[in-house]
């Protein structure tokens, strides 16, 4: 199975006055092809920082990451929005839809920053009306955010992140701002993805929403403090 993530001895120090807070603590992991991954620790542990840097949003003050094989570690600003724009979509608690624009406009937002999207442009569109449709968003698409529930935009975003067919989607709280019933709504679309063999990495802090992972990590004061192997819906 093809490796889409290797990390080792990641660490992440910031300076906060005189004193040095070490939000990730020589962290290693390996994530595989069509894995789905739910990442899970109280506030402090390291999890958002590691999920920002795997999405490249950041950088680690030591140790190595490897994406597809490229390294990333190694990287400048340029070349890491070039790695987010090629290999990587997000999904995010409060959506960041651009409410000025449609729901049609913010899911090809992506097409404007890749260079495959603008050279298959047509493809890209074409793919884009599947993914809307699939995600059952087909009849909303000339709406603005606000006129969309929280559910819908929420949908809106996935497709936004799924346009470019990303080698590994990053999802942060995807369920907090959802009620109970959408939330299960929204995760039941994320099992239909992992089960198409897309690649998820969850950042939770909800047992329920862990409990849809193929594997679960659990993170403490920036370290992986154990792993849980899942079939779904239980423990392995």
């Amino acid at each position: 199975m093809k490796k889409v993530i290797s990390v080792r001895d990641l660490c992440r120090t910031f300076h906060v006055g005189d004193i040095d807070v070490h939000a990730l603590d020589h962290v290693n992991l390996d994530i595989h092809e069509g894995e789905f991954i739910a990442v899970m620790g109280p506030s402090g542990s390291g999890k958002s920082t590691l999920m920002n840097i795997l999405g490249c949003l950041d950088t680690p003050t030591s140790g190595s990451y490897e994406l597809l094989e490229h390294k990333v570690s190694e990287m400048d600003d340029n070349q890491l929005s070039d790695i987010r724009n090629q290999y990587l979509g997000f999904v995010f608690q409060s959506f960041h839809l651009l409410p000025r624009l449609t729901a049609w406009d913010n899911v090809l937002l992506p097409m404007r920053y890749s260079r495959s999207s603008r050279t298959n442009a047509s493809e890209t569109i074409k793919h884009a009306h599947r993914v809307v449709k699939e995600l059952g968003m087909d009849d909303r698409m000339k709406h603005n955010p606000n006129q969309l529930s929280g559910g819908q935009r929420q949908r809106v975003a996935i497709a936004r992140a799924l346009v470019t067919n990303p080698s590994l989607l990053l999802a942060d709280e995807p369920t907090g701002n959802l009620d109970s019933k959408t939330s299960a709504n929204i995760l039941s679309l994320f099992d239909a993805l992992n089960e198409q063999k897309q690649t998820i990495l969850i950042v939770t802090h909800e047992d329920e929403v862990a409990k849809h992972a193929t594997r679960v990590i659990q993170m403490r004061d920036g370290k992986i403090e154990g792993e849980i192997e899942n079939t779904k819906y239980g423990i392995a």
